[in-house]
């Protein structure tokens, strides 16, 4: 399958560098309003976790700085959307009513309304939507997450998850909210879409926090309610731009267990009720091409993405939405409409 890119930022390079891994893909065009990048300099990207791009040969691939004139190119069978968020909805649904299948960067959407827009265009013209909400994927989360549901951990009493990262000072347009949602938007997306994908949809959210994209401060501590487990907690934010260390955590709490895990120096591991502890077995497979392949195999067989579904990629948006104007309410439980 003829694959587009759209978009060569620090996901776009990171996508490129699964596509090129994943049989049965052929790069077949790539977009991006930068020159240097277009002619395969990607040396300037940065992001929050991995080094500085690298250089790339798009020589035998079609360049474009329009995505929507990508868009009509025959060539292009499915595209890969890593463009500001704002601009994936238009992009998406234009790309849909192409007759062009659609895997586009998280969050889905800047809003609800638009995510579910997306969602309606890719039923009406039959083509597969997918959101590349990796976590899902990522052995460190997947193996837990299968755990849990198994039933292995036993009922869950509590779970915490983290994540946090320096401001990123590498993309101008994510501290504008109107362009990224802001940065607890964009960032904390990837544990609630976890918590949906993992306890399903809470009966009720609360909220505390602190907004200051100016100085690069978008911070929110939420508890989602439900009624058969302790308390799940999402937490983390943008702590000041450019020094503050990447690092993602959780904590799971069941009554035949708890597992821990840190990025910054905790693998997971079990530590079980009757005081022994264990390391788990994780599969060595990199999170973005394991979404990649995921994603292209739907489209090769015409199967929808069960394991990522885009309406729970919407619920997601919804939900992260609803955290943050939960944060103004400071603190009051108020119920969760999805």
């Amino acid at each position: 399958m003829k694959i587009g890119v759209f978009g060569l930022g620090f996901m776009g390079s990171t996508h490129l560098q699964a596509w090129k891994k994943t049989p049965r893909a052929e790069l077949a065009a790539v977009v991006c309003d930068i020159p240097k990048r277009l002619e395969g300099d990607l040396t300037d990207v940065q992001g929050n976790i991995g080094g500085p791009g690298e250089r790339m040969d798009f020589s035998a691939l079609a360049k474009y700085t329009d995505p929507y004139a990508a868009l009509e190119d025959p060539n292009i069978e499915a595209v890969d959307i890593c463009l500001p968020t704002d601009l994936h909805a238009p992009v998406a649904i234009a790309a849909l009513k192409a007759g062009k299948h659609v895997l586009v960067e998280k969050p889905m959407a800047l809003c609800g309304e638009e995510a579910d827009a997306m969602i309606a265009a890719a039923r009406e013209n039959k083509r597969i939507l997918m959101a590349a909400q990796v976590v899902r994927f990522l052995p460190s989360y997947s193996v837990t997450a299968k755990m849990i549901k198994s039933g292995e951990l036993g009922p869950i009493r509590a779970a915490i998850l983290r994540r946090r990262c320096a401001a990123p000072a590498w993309s101008q347009w994510l501290g504008n909210k109107k362009a990224s949602g802001g940065g607890v938007f964009d960032l904390l997306i990837h544990d609630v879409d976890w918590c949906l994908h993992v306890f399903g949809k809470p009966e009720a959210i609360s909220a505390v926090g602190y907004e200051d994209l100016a100085h690069g401060i978008d911070w929110v501590t939420a508890e989602l309610f439900y009624p058969e487990i302790g308390g799940v907690v999402v937490s983390g934010g943008w702590h000041h731009p450019k020094a503050f260390p990447f690092s993602m955590e959780y904590t799971i709490v069941g009554e035949c267990g708890t597992v821990e895990f840190d990025s910054a120096g905790v693998a997971p591991t079990l530590y079980r009720a009757d005081g022994e502890c264990q390391p788990l077995a994780l599969p060595d497979v990199d999170g973005y091409q394991a979404e990649i392949e995921y994603f292209l195999n739907c489209c090769i067989e015409g199967k929808e993405p069960e394991f990522c579904r885009p309406e729970e990629s919407a619920a997601a948006v919804k939900l992260t939405r609803m955290i943050a104007e939960a944060r103004e309410r400071k603190g009051e439980k108020i119920a969760c409409r999805l």
